[in-house]
């Protein structure tokens, strides 16, 4: 083997590693929770929403392991978190 074959070779290796955090994000595609879905969660990874200025339902997501080790995300509706912040 050469030099150029070798660095080629680091190359193709450093791109395909670069890859594996989107091929995660893909494993884990987001179902959407519907009332009665089955819910395996072993560990919570992370949960977000999106962010709005008003108060009211924001599409939320929840990102976890199951009791299998295998990462999930599931996407549901829930009131925003700044509803709590209004006084009433």
């Amino acid at each position: 083997m050469n030099l150029k074959t070798i660095a080629t070779a680091c190359l193709i290796t450093a791109l395909s590693a670069g890859a594996l955090p989107a091929l995660a994000q893909d494993k884990a595609a987001s179902e959407t929770y519907a009332y009665g879905t089955h819910l395996d969660i072993y560990k919570v990874i992370s949960l977000t929403e999106d962010s709005g200025q008003t108060c009211g339902l924001v599409n939320a997501q929840i990102t976890y392991l199951d009791s299998m080790g295998e990462q999930k995300a599931l996407t549901y509706l829930k009131h925003a978190a700044n509803c709590n912040n209004q006084g009433g």
